[in-house]
C-alpha cells in the first residue's frame, strides 16, 4: 500500500470523533446516496450506522455550497432499512446528501475531457494499487485501492470491477470498507476449492478469500475476509488479524499480503512486505501462518510467480518483484526463494504495485498482470488509472534471464487497423501520419537508425518516444537492446487522452507516463531523427462499438 506518509491524517480522523455530530436518518428506498464534495471544505468524519452497528467510518469534504463534483455510495443491499449518518460537520451539508436511483452527474460520466477511453478508471474518486486479482467463474476480478468520496488519497476501501475479456469492465459496489481495525490497504484473493479454511458455502460453492492489510496509526496487521457471492459482499474473519508481525520487526511497515496455492507440496504461500524486504509464510488452512524466510531489497506490494523459460513448460523459473517493478529470477521450493540473478527492471514511468492474476486456468497458462498508473487527472472527479493488462514472459538472454511485459492478446480487439506501410523514408511515414491527430490511438512502428544516434515520435510537439543510442536511454530510462549493436527500435505505442504506454522490442521495456492533454499544436504525430528508415508503420483506431 502506498502513500504511508499520509498516516498522520489517519490519526487525525480518530480525533474528529470527539466533535459534536450532525445526524440524519434515511430509510433506504433508492440505490444510491449522493454526496456533494468541495475541496474548499475541510475533511470531517462520516459514520454509517445500520441496525445499530457501525458499518463504515470515513472522512468527507461534504459541502453545503456549490460542489466541485458529486460522489456516491451504492446502498441497495440495505433497501428497506433505516441507516443513520453521523457527520462531524455542519448539518446543512449533511442535509444536502441525495438519495436516488441514479448517480448525480451520470449523464456526463465517461465523457469527461480527460477520461481515458480504454484504460480502467473508477467512476468517482481516487484509485491506486490493484488488489485481489483473481479469475473465477469466467470473470476477471479487479479489486483496487479506492477512496470513493474524493479524488485524493484517503479512506482506503477495496473497489471492485469485473470483466470477461480484460478490456471492458463492470464497476461493482466497494467490497471492503474501513472498520475499527483500520483502513483497507492492499492485498490479494484466492479461491479455496479444497475448502481448506472450512468457509465454503452449504452448497459446496468455494469461498473467495481476500487478504488485506488493516492499517491504523498503531500498526499494520494482516487480515482476511471471505465471500460466497463472487466478491459482491465479504464477511471479515472473526479471528483477525491472522498475522501481527509489528512487534517482531519493530516496524510499522508490514503490509500487502500476496497469497497463492503451491501445488507441489499442497500448501498456501503468503509473500508479505516486512520492513526491508519480502517475507514468506506458509499455511494449510489459510488462517494459521508460519514464517519461513525473508529476502531483503524490495519495497511494498510483493509478487512471486512461476514462468516457463523461452516458452518451454519443462524448464521453469520463479520471478519475485516489488512495487517499483524491480525483479529477480530464481528458484522457489515452497518456503524459500533463491535468487539466480541480480535485481533487474523492465518497467519504468508511472507503473506501480503490479499484481499477477491468481487462478488463471491451466489451459490458458499465462501470467497476466495489472499495475496502477500513477497519473493524475487535474480537475476531474476521478484520479488514477489501471494500465493495460500485460502478459509476462521469461526468456534467456546474453545477460541471463530477462522478463518481458507486453499487452495481453485481448487488447488487440480494441483496435482496427487504419493505415500501414513498410520500408519508407521518414518523410513518407510522416505523410501517412499526417492523417491522424486523435489522442485515442495505437501506433506500431520499427525504426532503423542508419546514421542517427537519436530518434523517436512526437505528438503535438511533445516527445512520446525519445531513443538515444549514445546514452542507451529510452525516454530517459537506461535501455539495452537484446542484440548488441542493434540500430533498430520497435515500439508499440498506446495513447489514451492523458495516458501513454510504450512497449519496446516486444516488451523488453515498458514505459507509461502522462502527456499534456491540453497541449495545442498544429503538428499531429511526427517521426524525428536524421536519416532514419521506417521498416514498418501501423496506425490503429479505437473500435467505436466498444
Amino acid at each position: 500500500m502506498t502513500y504511508r506518509h499520509i498516516l498522520v491524517a489517519v490519526a487525525a480522523i480518530a480525533a474528529l470523533g470527539t466533535a459534536s455530530a450532525a445526524d440524519r436518518r434515511i430509510k433506504i428506498t433508492s440505490r444510491y446516496l449522493n454526496f456533494p464534495i468541495s475541496h474548499s471544505a475541510d475533511r470531517k468524519a462520516m459514520t454509517f450506522v445500520v441496525d445499530g452497528r457501525q458499518d463504515c467510518r470515513s472522512v468527507m469534504r461534504l459541502t453545503d455550497a456549490q460542489p466541485d463534483y458529486w460522489t456516491f455510495r451504492d446502498v441497495s443491499r440495505w433497501r428497506g432499512k433505516t441507516i443513520t449518518l453521523s457527520f462531524d460537520g455542519p448539518q446543512a451539508a449533511l442535509d444536502r446528501v441525495v438519495a436516488a436511483d441514479t448517480i448525480v452527474g451520470a449523464s456526463t460520466m465517461y465523457a469527461e475531457r480527460l477520461r481515458p477511453q480504454y484504460h480502467f478508471t473508477t467512476r468517482r474518486g481516487w484509485i491506486n494499487d490493484p488488489n485481489g486479482l483473481v479469475f473465477y467463474n469466467g470473470k476477471y476480478h479487479l479489486f483496487y485501492q479506492h477512496n470513493p468520496y474524493e479524488r485524493e488519497w484517503e479512506n482506503m476501501h477495496w473497489g471492485h470491477a469485473v470483466s470477461t475479456d480484460l478490456t471492458t469492465w463492470q464497476e461493482l459496489p466497494d467490497a471492503l470498507h474501513p472498520d475499527a481495525t483500520g483502513t483497507m490497504f492492499s492485498g490479494s484473493a484466492v479461491i479455496d476449492y479444497g475448502n481448506t479454511a472450512h468457509l465454503n458455502g452449504p452448497d459446496g460453492k468455494p469461498a473467495m478469500v481476500a487478504y488485506y492489510t488493516a492499517d491504523s496509526p498503531e500498526a499494520q496487521r494482516q487480515c482476511m475476509a471471505y465471500s460466497l457471492d463472487e466478491g459482491l459482499t465479504f464477511t471479515k474473519y472473526d479471528g483477525n488479524p491472522v498475522i501481527d508481525s509489528h512487534l517482531k520487526w519493530q516496524s510499522h511497515d508490514t503490509r500487502d499480503p500476496k497469497v497463492f496455492w503451491y501445488d507441489r507440496t499442497r500448501h498456501w504461500v503468503m509473500v508479505l512486505n516486512e520492513r526491508d524486504g519480502h517475507s514468506i509464510y506458509t499455511s494449510t488452512d489459510l488462517k494459521h501462518w508460519t514464517f519461513e524466510s525473508h529476502l531483503t531489497g524490495f519495497w511494498e506490494c510483493p509478487e512471486l510467480f512461476e514462468l516457463p523459460v523461452d516458452g518451454n513448460p519443462s524448464v521453469r523459473k520463479w520471478v519475485m518483484w516489488g512495487a517499483s517493478g524491480t525483479y529477480m529470477v530464481g528458484d522457489f521450493d515452497g518456503r524459500r526463494f533463491t535468487p539466480l540473478t541480480p535485481k533487474q527492471q523492465n518497467v519504468a514511468g508511472s507503473a506501480y504495485a503490479a499484481q499477477v492474476y491468481n487462478n488463471i486456468p491451466r489451459s490458458d497458462g499465462r501470467a497476466i498482470k495489472m499495475a496502477w498508473g500513477r497519473i493524475d487527472f487535474p480537475g476531474m472527479p476521478f484520479n488514477g488509472v489501471m494500465l493495460l493488462p500485460q502478459e509476462q514472459l521469461l526468456q534467456t538472454s546474453h545477460g541471463g534471464y530477462r522478463l518481458l511485459s507486453r499487452p495481453a492478446r485481448e487488447v488487440e480487439r480494441l483496435f482496427t487497423l487504419a493505415a500501414s506501410g513498410e520500408d519508407m523514408t521518414a518523410d513518407e511515414a510522416n505523410a501517412m501520419l499526417a492523417g491522424f491527430d486523435s489522442d485515442v490511438l495505437r501506433i506500431s512502428l520499427t525504426l532503423e537508425m542508419t546514421y542517427a544516434t537519436s530518434a523517436g515520435l512526437r505528438f503535438r510537439g511533445e516527445r512520446i518516444i525519445d531513443y538515444d543510442l549514445n546514452a542507451n536511454t529510452l525516454n530517459g530510462t537506461f535501455y539495452s537492446p537484446e542484440e548488441p549493436g542493434s540500430m533498430t527500435l520497435s515500439a508499440d505505442v498506446y495513447v489514451d487522452r492523458r495516458v501513454v504506454e510504450v512497449f519496446a522490442d516486444g516488451g523488453m521495456l515498458s514505459l507509461s507516463f502522462a502527456r499534456d492533454a491540453d497541449r495545442k499544436s498544429p503538428e499531429g504525430y511526427k517521426l524525428w531523427g536524421n536519416d532514419i528508415k521506417v521498416r514498418s508503420l501501423k496506425v490503429y483506431r479505437l473500435n467505436k462499438d466498444l
